[in-house]
């Protein structure tokens, strides 16, 4: 699993409209999602590539390479039929970018 990571020098400022242009330019339809404290996916996958982005607050992704957790700027790619699981970490709401490509 690999996380990338917003890089100012290379990206800019970040924002959220400058992380959706981000993955809008390599190919993903974007859709914003706020996910509570206390969310839960279990496992479960998708028959699309997909990318996990953070705006803001704390996710943890778990796939069977292990487990990650995602903070404002990082993001994970996903592939199609990877089983996964996610869950907001922590007291504050996330704010997620969610990327497919099909």
């Amino acid at each position: 699993m690999k996380v990338e990571k917003w890089d100012p020098e290379r990206d800019g400022p970040f924002s959220e409209s400058a992380l959706r242009k981000k993955l809008e330019s390599r190919g993903y339809r974007v859709v914003r999602y706020v996910y509570p404290p206390g969310t839960f996916f279990a496992d479960h996958t998708h028959s699309v590539d997909k990318i996990d982005a953070v705006v803001s607050g704390e996710f943890r992704m778990t796939t069977g390479e292990g487990s990650v957790k995602l903070s404002a700027g990082d993001w994970l790619t996903v592939p199609s039929d990877t089983v996964h699981s996610a869950e907001v970490v922590g007291k504050e709401p996330v704010v997620s970018l969610d990327a497919t490509k099909s």
